[in-house]
This record gives structure tokens, sequence and C-alpha cells, in this order.
């Protein structure tokens, strides 16, 4: 009689690979093997993508580099553009010079500093009263006509008013020549820490700006004044004041503090060939006697000055100016 066939179940085929398993154990290792394997090439496709990811970063970074490269040389070549067109592109007028005196030096330090002269007149103030004007003429002998003249009938509004033209009273003004000399081996140091006794103190000023790390160089003389916490630094050799100037500000270490002193050019200043002189106008007259006008507006009041001192028949001229005060009085300046 037919039975039919034998399935084998699940647990007898575990059981089978089981035992086959334990009869082949090289099996076993080849499968451990092959995980190693697996595990290694794993690995390596991971450094291999992240050598990858690092090189596309640098690409990444060294394109931006590049790109602010660009943008700096850009800007730079626009600023250098904008500083061009913004400078005045107008010749130096030439000014004929002459020769004026010879003296002999007293050293050779003199050849090397900054010299310059100056000229300077004062300004001669006068007080313009209420109801006074003054009128300036183009011509002298005009101004002076009219003082001569005296009295001058000035029609306003459809009145007639007296008015006097006198010289204008100026008080003395004083002329002087400055003599300036900015050396170019000596600077000021101000603001110095009150740290040490005077010797020390000017030690270790000629030790500071000695070193040439600084920006110093070798000292010749240390000036240097405790109450005003303030010296002279005088250097042996040119250039390097102009040097510690472009700072202006200088490191001075006492006991382990480091300070900040002041730098500044050294400038002597000589006064020479003081004068007074009493001011006078040829050319500007002072008008009184509009007193009664105190209402009235100053410029009208001044157009109508100006027609009167413009005709010939009134003894006038050209007139440059006319300045009149009515509500209160003013400062008039005067010069040279």
């Amino acid at each position: 009689m037919w039975a039919g066939t034998h399935k084998p179940q699940d647990h007898d085929l575990n059981q089978s690979q089981t035992l086959n398993r334990l009869s082949h154990p090289g099996i076993m290792a080849d499968s451990g093997n092959n995980k190693s394997q697996v595990h290694e090439e794993l690995w390596l496709e991971e450094e291999f993508m992240k050598d990858e990811q690092r090189e596309r970063l640098i690409d990444k970074i060294a394109k931006e580099n590049t790109q602010l490269k660009e943008e700096i040389q850009r800007l730079e070549a626009k600023l250098q553009e904008s500083t061009i067109n913004s400078q005045i592109k107008e010749d130096i007028p030439e000014t004929e010079m002459k020769f004026t005196s010879l003296e002999n030096p007293e050293n050779d330090s003199q050849f090397l500093n900054v010299s310059c002269s100056f000229q300077v007149s004062s300004q001669v103030l006068y007080e313009l009263q209420k109801g006074q004007a003054l009128i300036t003429f183009e011509k002298e002998e005009v101004a002076q006509n009219v003082i001569r003249m005296g009295k001058h009938h000035v029609q306003i509004e459809d009145v007639d008013v007296e008015v006097m033209a006198k010289p204008v009273p100026l008080n003395s003004g004083v002329r002087f020549q400055v003599h300036v000399e900015v050396s170019k081996v000596k600077i000021n140091v101000t603001e110095i820490p009150d740290e040490l006794p005077e010797d020390q103190m000017r030690d270790k000023l000629e030790l500071s700006f000695s070193k040439s790390r600084n920006g110093g160089g070798e000292v010749l003389c240390v000036q240097y004044d405790k109450q005003s916490r303030s010296a002279v630094i005088t250097f042996l050799e040119t250039g390097v004041a102009d040097k510690i100037l472009k700072k202006k500000e200088y490191p001075l270490c006492i006991n382990q503090n480091c300070y900040r002193v002041i730098v500044s050019p050294y400038i002597e200043t000589d006064l020479k060939n003081f004068q007074a002189f009493s001011g006078i106008s040829r050319r500007t007259v002072l008008l009184t006697g509009m007193e009664d006008l105190q209402m009235m507006d100053e410029e009208i009041l001044e157009d109508l000055v100006n027609i009167y001192f413009q005709r010939e028949t009134n003894g006038g001229g050209e007139v440059e100016v006319v300045k009149c005060s009515l509500g209160q009085a003013c400062i008039a300046y005067f010069e040279e």
C-alpha cells in the first residue's frame, strides 16, 4: 500500500544543517573571513567618501578665496580710482621770490630743520554807533574830496537829511614777525607717568626711545621735567623723529607696566620786529547825522546813500560798499 512521501519538518532541516556545520568546521572560518572582508570594504568605501567630501570642501574654499581676492582687487581699484578723482587737479601757481638776507648757521642741524616765517598784522576795530555809516570809494581822491566838503544833504524819503563826512578815527594796531622752526631730530614727550625718580626716569626714557623695534634710534640727550611730566628727546640721526611721530603714541614700560606716552613735534617759535602803528583809512569815510532814521530799513538807506555819493555833482564817485548802523551799534574791521 502506497504510504506517500515524507516531508521533513523545519526543525529537522535545522538539525541537519547544524550537523553539517559541525561536521565541516572550515565553513564557519570562511564565513568569518567574509564578514571581516565586508567590514573592511565598507570602511574603505566610507573613507573614500570622506576623502571626496574633503576634496569638494577644499575646492569650495579655494573658489571662495579666489572670489574674495578678486573682490578685494576690484574694491582696491575702485578706491584708487575714487581717490584719484577726488584730488584737485590744478597747477601750483608760481610765486616770485626775492633774496632777503644771509646769515651763518649756528650748527648743521639748522639745515635739517623745517623753518618758516609769518608776517602778522592785527585787525583794527572801529565801533560804528547808531545813526552812523561807513562808505568806501574805489579811489582815494574821491573819499578825501567828500571829507573836505564836510556837509552833504541826502534826500531820504522826501526828507533832506544833513550828513557829515569825516575821517574814520581808527585805533592803533600792531604788526610782528613769527619765526617757526620744526626740529627733525627732537620730539616732545608728554603724559609721562610719575613712577620713578628723576634720574631713573631719564635713563628709562633714553632706553625706551633707543629700541629700534618700536621705531626708536640712538638718543643723544634727554631733557626731562618731572613737574610737568614731559621731556624733550634728541636723536643722533635724522629720520628717527619722523618715524616715531607717525604713531603719535609710544610704549613706555616701567616695572612690568606698559604705558602709552604722547609724542609730538618739537617746535621753536621766535617773535621779531614787533611794531605798533596808527591806523588810517584813506578810501573809507565816516558819515554821521542819521540818528533820527532808526525806524528805517538799513538796506534801503544804504542804497539811497550809495546813489547820492555815486554822483560826481555831489563830489562823489564809484562806491565799493556802504554799511549803515541804525538799530544797534556794530563792529567794523580794518586791516592792511
